[in-house]
């Protein structure tokens, strides 16, 4: 039988008969429902063999393709070779050209460096924050690997250790204390696994406190807004347009952090109830493992029916070039432009920042209602309790979060109310 040419491939693919069609010179298509499958059908040893060209592609894999590999296949065959032997061969030589590579030393194995790698890797789906890994790997990028990445994890040792944290001690101790600690963890798993002995050289206790004492360092915080220039700071931001400006006006309001907004999806509020409900989500609720309920003021819920009637996207705050959430920048912009119409600022002088509202509401409810703690920490969708009082506490205050927001809420806009007293039903 002679060669099928594209014309009569065309004829025999839109015939569509399943079974072996045979193409020429030990070449076949197999059509068998919507496969379309080139074949090299041979005999070796008394043996029928069938290599596979893969699927028929009018771009990718075309007649002409496939030919071209029956060339080189039956060249093989007249040489007395065998193509899938070939192809074993093939792929056991790139194993050893591999292996040998491994051996010279390109890639040592159990480095620093690699051992570092896989404990990341190990550690990977424990964390909640997706950012975890690539921080991990950049404070090993900055400042161990360039030291010890490329040692063995069993030469390691204190002194070297040293070297890594001495220069960024007292000068950037929070950077160096996660430094430490992450270089800790790495020998840990090493030594877990027997890639080096049980002592550990990045311990701090008994060894690394010697050289390497405790540092004073004070902790900042999110510069916040005095809670009482609050009602003035609404009153301005409600002249503000778009929708960074209402997302900033609504986490306000409900006290929440940046991502929980950003990524808030209309299927979360239920608006019948007055409710939203955060899900677990990466990135959304901090260290919190269930689900937020907040219960929504009066405010809030006006905020929401408004942005319904414009709505464009799965998400209430949506970047409006691409209909994805809000970005980051998003709430921050808003507030360095009203920066330039007042020094917007904390008792400190400090520019105030978005994740500080939440402490402006947390101090307007500690130091102006005697609303409880419990309730204040569980609006902020903080753990409250120990653990045993957690798992005998079935409640989530909703009723008393309830009057507490919308009282936050009436305090926000300048509604004058008499002190608040914590609601005892």
């Amino acid at each position: 039988m002679s060669k099928v040419t594209q014309k009569g491939l065309e004829k025999i693919l839109k015939g569509g008969v399943d079974k072996l069609h045979y193409l020429g010179e030990k070449l076949y298509i197999n059509i068998s429902g919507n496969s379309r499958i080139f074949f090299f059908r041979y005999t070796k040893d008394k043996r029928i063999r069938k290599y596979s060209l893969y699927g028929y592609h009018p771009e990718t894999n075309t007649l002409a393709n496939a030919r071209k590999r029956v060339t080189e296949f039956n060249a093989m065959l007249a040489q007395g070779l065998d193509p899938h032997q070939q192809k074993q061969l093939k792929i056991d030589v790139a194993a050893k050209e591999e292996a040998s590579r491994l051996d010279a030393g390109i890639i040592r194995d159990n480095t620093f460096e690699k051992v570092a790698y896989e404990c990341i890797a190990h550690r990977t789906p424990q964390w909640t924050n997706p950012k975890s890994p690539q921080t991990w790997t950049n404070t090993l990028k900055t400042y161990a690997f360039p030291v010890i990445g490329h040692l063995p994890v069993s030469e390691i040792d204190r002194d070297q250790i040293v070297d890594i944290l001495r220069p960024i001690w007292h000068t950037k101790y929070p950077t160096a204390k996660k430094v430490r600690q992450r270089i800790e963890a790495v020998f840990s798993y090493a030594i877990y696994y027997k890639l080096r002995s049980s002592n550990n050289p990045a311990n701090y206790k008994d060894n690394l406190e010697i050289p390497l004492p405790p540092v004073d360092w004070i902790v900042t915080s999110h510069a916040a807004l005095n809670y009482k220039e609050l009602p003035e700071f609404m009153r301005e931001l409600r002249k503000r347009d778009g929708l960074g400006a209402r997302a900033l006006e609504f986490l306000i309001l409900n006290a929440n952090r940046t991502t929980e907004v950003r990524k808030a999806r209309w299927n979360e509020f239920d608006l019948e109830k007055r409710q939203w409900l955060i899900p677990v989500e990466v990135g959304r609720l901090g260290k919190t493992k269930k689900p937020h309920k907040v219960p929504l003021s009066t405010q809030s819920v006006e905020i929401l029916l408004t942005l319904k009637k414009y709505q464009i996207s799965d998400y209430v705050f949506p970047n409006t070039r691409s209909t994805n959430h809000l970005s980051d920048a998003g709430m921050d912009s808003v507030i360095k432009r009203m920066r330039k119409d007042k020094n917007w600022a904390d008792d400190f002088g400090k520019k105030i920042t978005v994740h500080g509202f939440r402490s402006t509401m947390r101090d307007y409810i500690s130091e102006q209602t005697d609303i409880d703690r419990d309730v204040g920490e569980t609006i902020l969708a903080h753990t409250v309790g120990t653990a045993v009082e957690r798992a005998y506490r079935r409640g989530d205050l909703l009723d008393k979060r309830r009057f507490a927001m919308q009282h936050w809420s009436d305090y926000a806009y300048g509604k004058p109310s008499a002190k608040v007293v914590q609601l005892r039903a």
